[in-house]
């Protein structure tokens, strides 16, 4: 597995109680607090597919946090969905 620990130092206060998180706790922390920068970094660095699986998993807790955020972040992973196939498409 790779090591992202300086991926993680460009995104400070994800998870600052636990700098020695790993990547799920980080995505996670993403996915909660969610802006369309930061996740499109975290898709890039990780690939969507990780971030929908994270985000799956956080949407089954079904905490306050992630009914909060839900909304949010579908639109956003939505979008950067499109952004991937659309630039896929150009360059393909």
């Amino acid at each position: 597995m790779a090591n992202h620990s300086a991926f993680w130092q460009t995104q400070p206060g994800l998870v600052w109680s636990n700098p020695e998180a790993d990547d799920s706790a980080y995505i996670r922390a993403a996915l909660l607090r969610p802006r369309f920068e930061r996740l499109l970094e975290v898709a890039v660095a990780f690939g969507l597919d990780r971030l929908r699986r994270e985000w799956a998993e956080l949407r089954t807790e079904g905490t306050t946090e992630a009914i909060r955020a839900d909304s949010v972040v579908e639109r956003i992973l939505n979008n950067i969905e499109k952004g991937f196939t659309l630039a896929t498409a150009r360059n393909g």
